[in-house]
């Protein structure tokens, strides 16, 4: 396989996107460290491990926020949903576990 003669631009480019996903990854982390906590103490005071409407208000509130960041909301929707289903399946082994 050949390999391009390196490209400052490009690198840059790619520099930054690798900076951008090592925060994306240290974000999702830490919201999943929270997410685990709030399971754990729905599992404690018999709470369900999904809200719903909680659920539907966030995914309203992201899609605003990404159509305001010139993010298509359809992705966005996708990509929060992916995460709370995650979440959820999360709490529900929590009850489980309790």
């Amino acid at each position: 396989m050949t390999q391009t003669p390196a490209d400052p631009v490009l690198a840059n480019f790619r520099a930054s996107i690798d900076n951008i996903d090592a925060a994306l990854i240290h974000m999702l982390a830490e919201r999943f460290r929270i997410t685990k906590a709030v399971g754990e103490y729905k599992a404690q005071v018999s709470l369900p491990p999904s809200d719903p409407g909680r659920e539907e208000r966030q995914i309203m509130r992201l899609r605003k926020l990404a159509a305001d960041a010139q993010l298509d909301p359809d992705f966005g929707e996708k990509f929060i949903r992916f995460i709370i289903d995650e979440v959820i399946r999360h709490h529900e082994q929590a009850q489980g576990a309790k």
